[in-house]
């Protein structure tokens, strides 16, 4: 997570903000709550043989692990946002539907770190994400997928 060949974070401006928000909280509550546990824990004696105490230990270290990677994520971010292209790109809401199927679906094309599939929010990355790339109302994409070949038809790009 160093080095001057980092890759920028891409987030839209929705993304970065969680990520912001997050930050906030870790720095300016959690890691006081965490304090106060560990401090309890300490009063009531014996550390050999305190399990709270093990499990404030243990929570401070995720928090100081997310607040050091939030820290990094967010040095270098790229704000991405739609060009309002007709082709897909990222930052693109775009809808597509199964070959076979008579339902539609709508996904944002967004980079890794925001990447959440199941509320719609695919990376540029992954299969369906580098497969949607570039192309435009009516086209036809086919990508792998663990259960095999799937065929998307671009509904409509935003």
């Amino acid at each position: 997570m160093n080095g001057s060949n980092d890759k920028p974070t891409l987030l839209t401006a929705e993304g970065k903000q969680k990520l912001e928000e997050e930050l906030t909280y870790l720095v300016s509550d959690k890691r006081a709550q965490v304090a106060e546990r560990i401090r309890q824990a300490k009063e009531e004696g014996d550390l050999r043989e305190n399990a709270e105490y093990d499990d404030a230990k243990l929570e401070q270290g995720f928090v100081e692990g997310r607040i050091r990677e939030l820290e990094y994520l967010l040095k270098n971010v790229e704000i991405i946002e739609a060009s309002g292209s007709s082709r897909v790109e990222l930052g693109s809401t775009v809808t597509v539907r199964e070959e076979g199927t008579e339902y539609d679906e709508t996904y944002v094309l967004v980079g890794p770190t925001e990447a959440n599939p199941a509320k719609g929010r695919i990376s540029n990355v992954s299969p369906l994400g580098q497969a949607l790339l570039g192309k435009g109302k009516g086209q036809s994409v086919t990508f792998d997928s663990p259960g095999g070949e799937i065929i998307f038809e671009v509904l409509q790009v935003e």
